[in-house]
């Protein structure tokens, strides 16, 4: 099976200790993110774990512990934007992810750090000739760490309008979108970064973008050197192009604290959520309180 660490918060910058004891410990609970009493037992081990594929803005706290997961086969989605604190109100400077970006890549090799440039937002500040100047900053800093990069442009779902709702966001149109991946585009040729968008019904090809897939089978193949079966994940968007995985991660959880996030309702949720973290627990969040049904998930190799 593929491990997804995770899309619904950042465990690498916040949760690695948690991680690497679930490692040893050899399994994860995962409660429904709708129904809190149904509840997953994952099953970690490298038989059954073809791949993981971490998400990170940030993680710095994993580079020591590199050593704990040797036995499996793995590689980063790495967040990295150019935006200040009134958007990412809880990130370290960019020199210094900057660096840690640069370790892990000299650590694992390019081909196993991702670069996510998203989601792409527009307003006054944030506006195209922003974008296009640190886009290039970062790819001149990035050249030979990374060969790809992927983008999208933000959705705003409810929770997120709020939450951005001070930020005065312009609406991005079809128009935009092929001006600003055509633009990118030219300047990743330039530092060999190929562009690649998440989950984007336009279609960008023409101007050079083609659909990635975050969880890719022919990445994934190549790292672990064999063929896998595979299907999509009709669990996400009809756009996303992923194939299926097992999310480990809980929702309201990400201290990063970004009000473009999809996956937090609000920060006071994030920080009571986090009080009830314990490294030793089973379960990100938490432990059983009793009135659980745990299900242990049939877990086995997607090898040929």
């Amino acid at each position: 099976m593929i491990l997804s660490v995770s899309r619904r918060t950042d465990i690498p910058s916040f949760y690695s200790e948690w991680f690497i004891n679930r490692v040893k410990e050899g399994y994860v609970y995962v409660p429904n993110p709708f129904n809190r009493k149904q509840v997953s037992k994952i099953t970690i081990n490298p038989e059954v774990i073809d791949c993981i594929v971490f998400w990170s803005k940030d993680p710095s706290p994993m580079l020591d512990m590199l050593d704990k997961i040797k036995d499996y086969k793995y590689y980063f989605q790495f967040t990295l934007n150019a935006y200040e604190k009134d958007v990412e109100q809880n990130t370290r400077r960019k020199s210094e992810i900057i660096n840690t970006f640069k370790e892990l890549s000299s650590n694992i090799g390019s081909n196993k750090v991702i670069w996510r440039y998203d989601p792409i937002l527009l307003n006054d500040h944030y506006n195209k000739n922003y974008h296009y100047y640190w886009f290039e900053r970062f790819c001149r800093e990035l050249k030979g760490y990374t060969t790809k990069c992927i983008i999208s442009f933000i959705d705003l779902y409810s929770k997120t309008e709020v939450n951005t709702k001070g930020l005065n966001l312009l609406e991005i149109t079809s128009e935009d979108m092929y001006e600003m991946s055509e633009r990118l585009v030219a300047i990743g040729k330039d530092y060999n970064i190929s562009i690649e968008a998440c989950s984007e019904s336009i279609d960008l090809s023409k101007v050079g973008v083609k659909k990635s897939k975050c969880i890719d089978e022919e990445l994934i193949q190549e790292i672990i050197g064999s063929e896998i079966s595979f299907i999509k994940d009709d669990t996400q968007r009809i756009e996303c192009g992923c194939i299926k995985s097992i999310d480990i991660g809980t929702y309201n959880t990400c201290m990063h604290n970004c009000l473009y996030c999809y996956a937090n309702m609000n920060f006071k949720n994030v920080k009571e959520n986090n009080l009830c973290h314990d490294v030793k627990s089973p379960m990100l969040i938490g432990n059983l309180k009793g009135d659980e049904k745990v299900i242990e998930r049939e877990m086995k190799s997607l090898k040929k």
